[in-house]
């Protein structure tokens, strides 16, 4: 009896103490003058309940009463007509709809192969070390990630600001 009281009480902690972080990542509180600017906003664009049972809004029940939503700019014909041409040369559409495996997937003879970048040298490496050594750059807490340079910043010369 004793573990069950004890293991909703430490359920119900773990709850509460999840949201109030969950609250404390959010932005700062809103002005009023903000509240009441959004809240005019909505009302003039119908943005509200309009219908609880539903969750429609009023703009939705009544769309001739309220100015239209601004339609995101897509792209032209040509643009969309230009990628699908790029597509198909390239094997990028899909083949099989069921996998998602793309013409390039099924039959790579057929299709140039992806340039691959070019990786660094062995000397590049151990410079970019040493570099990251010197300065402090390297994480000396896995767990939390920090750097040598955040746990002991007298031991490393501050980065110049421009």
């Amino acid at each position: 009896m004793n573990t069950r009281i004890v293991s909703a009480l430490t359920l119900a902690i773990a709850a509460l103490s999840a949201g109030h972080a969950m609250a404390a990542d959010a932005s700062a509180p809103k002005t009023r003058e903000e509240v009441k600017a959004e809240l005019a906003e909505a009302v003039r664009t119908g943005d509200i309940m309009g219908d609880p049972v539903t969750g429609r809004k009023l703009n939705e029940m009544y769309p001739n009463s309220y100015p239209a939503k601004a339609v995101a700019q897509g792209k032209t014909r040509e643009q969309v007509q230009a990628e699908l041409a790029d597509a198909e040369r390239n094997g990028d559409m899909v083949a099989n709809v069921q996998t998602g495996q793309t013409y390039r997937e099924l039959n790579p003879a057929q299709y140039p192969s992806e340039a691959v970048a070019q990786g660094k040298t062995r000397a590049e490496v151990k410079a970019e070390l040493a570099e990251a050594v010197r300065n402090g750059d390297m994480v000396a807490n896995a767990q939390t990630g920090e750097t040598y340079k955040e746990m002991y910043p007298g031991n490393y010369r501050a980065a110049a600001v421009n």
